[in-house]
């Protein structure tokens, strides 16, 4: 028979030794990391409750300052009330004191209160008539001139009139308001010494007038510098009719294609004025200062402000008698004592001087 062979705890192989220490390793390795995920949720609960704490401080903050804007606003709501109060009171008196008055009229005060009124606005209608009559007589039903903006031209000038002629300097000075940019746009082409700023505005003032002149009248536009020259060719000497439209439109753009140049000669506009037939009895002046030239030709390239204020005095010399001359004086530099001239010259002539703004007409 076979011999058993004896049982050693030796014989268990060394792999099974190995995995069993494995084995434990992994177990031991297992309940350490579930204790440390654990642990993690445990670590956050305090920066998460800090985080909501300064929310809620916020939070109370602003209501604290919306309680306070609160109240302000009850205490101004609460100071309007005894504001509103006193003022009915105060309404309320005046409504007893004006129903005591009331109460004490008679019907014969009644009666005459009435008609006074009635006789006020009689008087109103008559002179609402009137003005309708007088804007059906002037220019605006033959020409219309619209400005910059809203509003009314309101200027002191004495419109109207059954002869009117208007003298408009068209010399070099008209180019600009000081002696340099005059200078400057001298040497330019026609077309930027048309587009100046002055003389635009210059012809809008001759525009703006034309507009205002009685339908019924006639009136003569002449242009002077060293000499003297009528909107419409072939009429120096003549009145036109302001009732024909097509005329007066295009005397005012005949205006637009001159070119300001030379001298200023006022002497020469006076002479022209004095001979027509009838004589005007309104003038309207468009000029920028005093005259430098006279009847003689000027020795010099300069003039002094005193010899300008002689050629003035000799040019009025000239005008008619008893023709207010209405002067609209654009100021350039250099010639202090202009202002001041013409507006003698509209007292003595019962005219008006004016020295319009920047954006008139």
């Amino acid at each position: 028979m076979a011999r058993r062979r004896a049982l050693s705890v030796f014989s268990i192989s060394f792999l099974d030794i190995m995995s069993c220490g494995f084995g434990a390793v992994v177990l031991l390795f297992l309940i350490i990391k579930h204790n440390a995920d654990v642990n993690v949720p445990e670590r956050n609960i305090i920066p998460d409750l800090t985080s909501e704490v300064k929310l809620l401080n916020e939070e109370i903050t602003e209501g604290q300052t919306g309680l306070a804007e609160l109240r302000n606003t009850i205490a101004e709501i609460d100071q309007r009330i005894v504001i509103a109060r006193g003022l009915a009171r105060r309404a309320s008196d005046t409504v007893k004191e004006q129903s005591g008055e009331l109460e004490t009229l008679t019907s014969n005060d009644l009666e005459a209160i009435t008609e006074r009124l009635k006789q006020d606005i009689r008087k109103m209608e008559q002179e609402k008539n009137r003005l309708q009559e007088e804007t059906e007589h002037t220019g605006e039903n033959t020409r219309s001139f619209v400005g910059t903006g809203n509003r009314e031209y309101l200027t002191g000038l004495k419109l109207g009139g059954q002869r009117i002629l208007v003298l408009l300097d068209a010399s070099a000075s008209m180019l600009d308001n000081t002696i340099v940019n005059i200078i400057r746009r001298r040497n330019m082409s026609d077309e930027k010494k048309r587009g100046s700023h002055k003389w635009r505005r210059m012809l809008e003032t001759v525009d703006w007038l034309s507009t205002r002149f009685p339908v019924t009248s006639k009136y003569q536009i002449y242009t002077f510098n060293t000499g003297v020259t009528p909107a419409i060719k072939a009429t120096e000497g003549q009145w036109l009719e302001v009732g024909n439209k097509e005329q007066l439109n295009a005397a005012i753009d005949n205006l637009k294609d001159l070119i300001p140049a030379g001298g200023t000669n006022l002497e020469l506009a006076f002479q022209a004025a004095a001979r027509l037939r009838p004589v005007p009895d309104n003038i309207y002046l468009i000029t920028d200062g005093l005259p430098t030239q006279g009847d003689k030709p000027p020795r010099n390239t300069t003039i002094s402000g005193r010899d300008r204020l002689k050629l003035f005095e000799a040019a009025l010399k000239t005008l008619p008698d008893g023709i207010p001359v209405n002067t609209i004086l654009a100021p350039m530099e250099g010639d202090p004592m202009a202002a001041s001239a013409f507006w003698q010259l509209a007292q003595i002539t019962q005219g008006s001087f004016m020295s319009p703004t920047e954006d008139w007409p």
